[in-house]
């Protein structure tokens, strides 16, 4: 072989080397993120099942209602403690659902006006809906783009991801706000003075 085709050669195969090593780094960093994401997206629904107990707790519910807020916001604490997704999916939906349906009420508002930190706790409930909103959509982009690089075909012939397991989309209904409200909770009626 000459010179120049040797030389050809052994570029080529350093570009690719290069290339692969590149990709491989890019994979790890996309599963890294979508653990940081996932760890984001826990906090957020941890924080928002411990103010629903602190709600259904707070005395500003009927005790039938606080018992139903209790009861959900632990199956959603309790399912997440394991690594099952399906699992929780299904538990924080239903969290979702008790507070839709608590805050949808009618004259829900009028029987909290007036008593003390009744605004602070809606507020603070609402913030956390916000978080777990926001968490959820930047969880499941960091998978979308996750999957989507592992599904190329020089990731899956030189086996790039390892034998890191391919990550799962989390879905779950957040909607906390009434129907007829700001999705996010900004403009809610029973928060007007």
């Amino acid at each position: 072989m000459s010179p120049a085709i040797s030389l050809i050669v052994i570029a080529v195969v350093a570009m690719l080397g290069v290339y692969v090593s590149w990709r491989a780094g890019r994979i790890d960093r996309l599963h890294y993120r979508v653990e940081t994401t996932h760890a984001s997206l826990d906090a957020a629904l941890v924080r928002r099942s411990s103010v629903a107990l602190e709600f259904a707790a707070s005395g500003l519910l009927d005790p039938a209602t606080s018992l139903l807020l209790a009861d959900s916001a632990h199956a959603a604490r309790s399912d997440g403690d394991g690594r099952e997704l399906a699992g929780r999916e299904l538990a924080e939906s239903d969290l979702s659902r008790t507070l839709r349906t608590i805050l949808s009420q009618p004259d829900f508002g009028a029987s909290l006006h007036g008593r003390e930190g009744a605004r602070e706790l809606l507020r603070e409930l609402e913030a956390t809906a916000q978080q777990v909103f926001l968490a959820r959509k930047f969880y499941n982009d960091a998978v979308a783009v996750t999957v989507a690089a592992r599904h190329r075909w020089l990731v899956r012939l030189l086996r790039l991801a390892g034998n890191a397991p391919m990550p799962e989309f989390f879905e779950i209904d957040d909607l906390v706000t009434p129907a007829g409200t700001d999705q996010h909770g900004t403009d809610m009626p029973h928060l007007a003075t």
